[in-house]
């Protein structure tokens, strides 16, 4: 491998004050190097070509070809999809720089984009990639100059996880929508291709060309801990229709696509990121429940699929997990089911991965599999020289290696990153976050809104009648960072409309000193609101309930994750807590818009799961008050 260096501070400032990629023109390959002065005699080895900050991309007609010039090294890197910290190419903040040092062995992403060649990189909110969009998009444009001004000069593919909802990398001022669960509730495959279609221009907008994304996980287990609400529900039709409908968006957004996590999460009770899980389905159990969905996405033409960290016995005895397994992978996912695109692994940072085998042999045992991009391994550099040693040993061929390389290739061709991979500041001041988006937003997410239960006929509210209110309970931290906290959002909303509206934070694990103090602010008033988050049976938050409602005043419970069923005059599910779900709910309680949503996953009774309270398709409604009202 080539090594390289961090860019010159100057230059760098000088294009994020820009924002423009520089004039197109072909790339030259230039052997001379100049070495830069690492800080304080650090003595780091890369250096940087002459004219990396000025590099264009060149037009690839057969990947074959550039694949043909490279090295080993340099397509072991294609291999890799890695995640870095800080907001900024070269110049992050101080505290990010040595987080790099300590995980990567580089200070920035320009130098890990020098030092590892990688196939591309995933920004995560955690990493500090993305403080708003015009950061992220000169982001994109950095990094991408620092890879095109390599040789052979090969476009990043830059991804993330924006599945919208619980799990939202990019937040305000970009449209932040209703989440899978949301949009399975709201049953219209136009919405969801229309949100899909949104999210995906603001994305490319920032330079992002893959989405890791839809879930295609059917959602059978009420008690599954990783997926829950990131599912369009609990029944295979209904996941593979909205699993179709959300390729078909992003593909009209020019954004690859991504489904996950094969073979099926749906039906865990261990989070595959702390623990490895076994899914017991039987192979004629797997192929009625979860096959269904990733059929129904490679029918749609998605580009990759992303495998999960589990254990299905019924599909490969050896008990590997599926990301490491050769029956999985290349038996059921490539022969069996004829996926032709690339294969990604879920992050391999996480524990279910790391749990049989070290670091350095997931990676090759992954490659053997039949996976083709390794995303965010925790040590980078000893996966890498693995890699490498098990090709030169004879444990991986490198035609095995090249299947993967042209794969990553030709999807970068596919998208157009080798005609160009930049984005302009202007074109994200005109799409991120436009008005258009966000009131598409707003209608979608009216047709999410589930009414479960309205005793006595409490909702809708009304100024007149119900003028002050009261929201109590959960707070859950941001999916985005930029949203929230959920009962003062509720509660703005809802005094947009007319009410006078008081607001104590009740966290969700209320004390008995919090439960009092809601009890005593309830007084007088004419409703009361409450945020709930995943309730169980007999926990605090149901106390708070409780209690609440044996003051005789009118309770409103909004589950604001999993749907759940809670003693009250009326409950509401909104299957996230961002803004936009949380106005959608106030719009509903104000009776400005009428609640549609049906349930796309059934809910259990809290005293006893294994009876079903309310069944999938359940979801009441009323008339909207008149306009004037």
């Amino acid at each position: 491998m080539r090594p390289l260096t961090s860019l010159s501070a100057a230059r760098g400032r000088q294009r994020a004050a820009t924002g423009a990629p520089p004039p197109l023109r072909r790339w030259r390959h230039r052997p001379g190097f100049r070495s830069l002065d690492p800080p304080h005699g650090t003595g780091y080895p890369w250096q940087v070509p002459h004219d990396s900050l000025d590099a264009a991309p060149v037009t690839v007609d057969d990947p074959r070809a550039l694949l043909a010039r490279m090295t080993l090294e340099e397509k072991v890197g294609q291999l890799f999809v890695l995640h870095v910290y800080g907001h900024h190419a070269t110049e992050p903040d101080p505290a990010d720089m040595e987080v790099n040092e300590r995980e990567l062995g580089v200070r920035t992403a320009a130098e890990a984009v020098a030092k590892f060649r990688p196939g591309g990189l995933i920004y995560f909110g955690w990493a500090h990639n993305t403080r708003d969009p015009r950061q992220l998009a000169t982001l994109s444009n950095d990094v991408q100059r620092v890879a095109l001004g390599q040789s052979p000069g090969v476009p990043l593919l830059l991804t993330i996880d924006q599945e919208h909802g619980v799990v939202a990398r990019v937040g305000a001022p970009a449209t932040l929508l209703p989440g899978a669960m949301a949009l399975g509730a709201g049953g219209s495959h136009d919405d969801v291709r229309e949100a899909a279609r949104i999210a995906g221009a603001e994305l490319r907008a920032l330079g992002v060309f893959q989405n890791y994304a839809p879930s295609a996980d059917v959602n059978v287990n009420p008690a599954n801990p990783v997926i829950g609400v990131r599912s369009f529900g609990a029944g295979p039709d209904a996941v593979s229709g909205f699993v179709t409908a959300q390729i078909e968006g992003y593909q009209s957004a020019g954004i690859a696509t991504a489904a996950k996590h094969f073979p099926g999460h749906g039906d865990t009770e261990t989070d595959s990121h702390t623990a490895l899980p076994h899914i017991h389905h039987s192979r004629e159990e797997w192929e009625e429940l979860d096959a269904p969905p990733f059929r129904a996405a490679l029918a749609a033409g998605v580009d990759a699929v992303m495998t999960a960290h589990l254990v299905v016995p019924a599909l490969d005895p050896a008990l590997d997990p599926a990301t490491l397994s050769y029956p999985i992978v290349t038996g059921v996912l490539r022969e069996q089911l004829g996926h032709q695109g690339l294969v990604v692994t879920d992050s391999l940072s996480m524990q279910g991965v790391r749990t049989k085998y070290g670091d350095d042999r997931v990676a090759v045992l992954a490659l053997k599999a039949g996976v083709d991009q390794l995303l965010d391994p925790p040590q980078p550099e000893l996966a890498w020289n693995a890699v490498v040693r098990a090709v030169r040993e004879g444990e991986l061929s490198e035609e095995r290696i090249d299947a993967s390389v042209l794969r990553v290739l030709e999807l970068k061709a596919k998208l157009g990153l080798f005609d160009d991979p930049y984005v302009s500041l202007d074109g994200v001041d005109e799409t991120v976050g436009s008005s258009a988006h966000r009131a598409a937003a707003d209608r979608i997410a009216d047709r999410t809104t589930t009414l479960l239960r309205n005793d006595d006929g409490l909702l809708p509210l009304s100024p007149d009648t119900h003028r002050d209110l009261l929201v109590v309970g959960a707070d859950p931290v941001s999916p985005s960072g930029t949203t929230g906290p959920p009962t003062s959002v509720l509660a703005a909303a809802l005094t947009e409309l007319g009410f006078d509206v008081a607001v104590l934070s009740t966290g969700g694990a209320p004390s008995k000193e919090a439960v009092d103090d809601a009890v005593a602010a309830a007084a007088g008033r004419a409703a009361v609101l409450v945020t709930a988050y995943d309730v169980a049976e007999g926990d605090a938050q149901h106390g708070l309930v409780a209690a609440l409602t044996a003051t005789g005043v009118p309770v409103v419970t909004l589950a604001v994750r999993t749907p759940q069923d809670l003693p009250g005059g009326a409950a509401l599910a909104t299957y996230s807590w961002t803004d936009v779900e949380l106005r959608a709910a106030a719009r509903v309680i104000a009776g400005r818009t009428r609640p549609t949503g049906r349930l796309p996953v059934p809910v259990p009774r809290p005293d006893d799961p294994g009876q079903v309270l309310y069944p999938i398709g359940h979801g009441l409604s009323y008339e909207p008050y008149a306009a004037s009202d």
